[in-house]
Formats: structure tokens, sequence, C-alpha cells
């Protein structure tokens, strides 16, 4: 390019096939880095075929149940206005239509007799002793020896029974941590602490039978529970005032008269 006047040069280029090719490319992708742009940034992308607007995909839906939640409404007051009208008209009756549910009266109803072996059963149940745990009605014993008792904690006997002195068990004394077992099977009927005895649990068996286990570290039972012979109930431990060192002191009671475990059980 020169100056018309002058013929003074301007501007130059060179053209060659290296730089229009690179040119042309340079110019292609922009304008196509350009329309990616405009179809994914602005609004014109909804005018393309095969592109909508998300919002409307999510309004046409609301639309939609909309639509359904008015016809089936429609419907459901189309029926009763053609009921209602039938009604009228006479050609439905009043006492054809559905009468509400009445109320139930529970104190006239009719049970059956109960036969004879059912009236024996309800009889034994109601005269059974709630902590009688055989089952069903235990036979009665002879006395404490007629029971098959379970050692509750294997140890050395450290304090007899006495009945002078009024120490009316034994005290045992074994391992730390020792589990002690329950003697018979029967209902936790006692299950405290206590200042002077610490943690204690009591077991009720048939026959008044009662065993008392005191100066627990843990009771791992609760009144009303009912154990079986064997069961874990509590923890070898020190608790309690009216006591030297870790070991268990155990009672049993028969008939409201406390015995020697030591005669019924080996320790």
């Amino acid at each position: 390019m020169m100056n018309d006047e002058t013929f003074e040069e301007k501007l130059s280029f060179r053209l060659s096939p290296l730089n229009v090719f690179v040119f042309t490319g340079t110019v292609i992708l922009s304008l196509i880095t350009f329309t990616i742009y405009i179809i994914a940034f602005t609004p014109l992308r909804e005018y393309i075929p095969g592109y909508s607007d998300i919002n409307m995909k999510r309004q046409l839906i609301s639309l939609t149940h909309q639509t359904d939640s008015l016809a089936s409404s429609l419907h459901a007051r189309d029926l009763y206005l053609d009921n209602l009208r039938r009604v009228v008209n006479g050609e439905i009756g009043i006492d054809s239509l559905e009468s509400a549910p009445t109320l139930v009266r529970y104190d006239t109803i009719n049970f059956p007799p109960m036969s004879l072996e059912d009236s024996l059963l309800r009889a034994q149940m109601e005269s059974q002793d709630p902590y009688t745990l055989a089952g069903g009605i235990t036979p009665p014993v002879s006395g404490a020896s007629s029971f098959f008792f379970f050692t509750p904690l294997k140890g050395s006997i450290t304090n007899e029974f006495n009945r002078k002195t009024r120490h009316y068990g034994i005290d045992i004394v074994a391992s730390a941590n020792e589990v002690i077992k329950s003697t018979l099977d029967g209902t936790v009927l006692v299950a405290d602490w206590t200042s002077e005895t610490g943690y204690t649990i009591g077991v009720q068996h048939s026959n008044n039978m009662f065993s008392l286990y005191k100066h627990n570290s843990a009771l791992l039972k609760s009144v009303g529970d009912f154990v079986k012979a064997g069961d874990v109930i509590a923890i070898i431990g020190n608790s309690g005032e009216l006591t030297t060192g870790p070991h268990l002191h155990f009672e049993l009671w028969y008939n409201g008269s406390p015995v020697n475990p030591k005669e019924y059980m080996t320790f």
C-alpha cells in the first residue's frame, strides 16, 4: 500500500500459503468459539431446535400436576352433583345409602360358655403363688434338704453360720471379679444398695425358699427378673460398711428361718 501523491510505501503484506492458512484457521476458530459461547451462556439457545429452558420444564411439570388435581376434583364434584340430583329426583332411596357405622356396645357381647377343662385351668393359674416358678403347682417338700442347690460361688469360707451372733449366713472369699450365680430357679425380689451391706440381691424361690447375696460390686439383675439356677446375678465385691475385704455373704432362708448353706452345698 502506497500514498497516491508521493508513492511512499505505507503498509506492506507478504502473502504465503502458510500465512493464509493460519489467518483463515484463526478466524474460523474464533467464530466457532463465539457461537458456542452464545449457545451455552445466552438465552439465544432457546431458539435452537433441541434446546429448552430448564425453568420452563419445571413450570410445565407443575402445571401438569395442577391440571391432574383439578381434573380429579372436578370428577369428584360431578359425581357428587349427579348423586345429589338422583336423590332429589327420587331415583335413589335414602334407605339404600350406606349408613354411618354405629358404636359397638362391648358390654353386650356374649361369650360362649367355658369348658370344664378351661375352668379348672383358670382356677389353677389364679390360685398359683406368683413366685412359684416351676410352671405349674409345685409339689410340697419335706425340708430344705429336698432342694437341689447350685453353688453360687466357689471359694474359701472365712466366717461360718452362727445364730448366736446373728450371722445368718457364710462369708466366701474368692478371686476378684468372680461371678455370683443363683442357687435355684426364682424371681429377683430384692436388688438394692444399703450403707451396711452394699449391693444386695435376693431371689425368691419355690416352696418359701429365699436366698440373699450381699457385698457385691455390681448387680446384673433387676427386681422382677426371672433367673434359672446357675444364672449370673452379680459380681463379687467389697461394698458396704460391714465388710473387711472382697467376699460374698450368702444367706438361705426357708419358711422364714435362716438355715446353714454349708449343710446343703459344697463351696
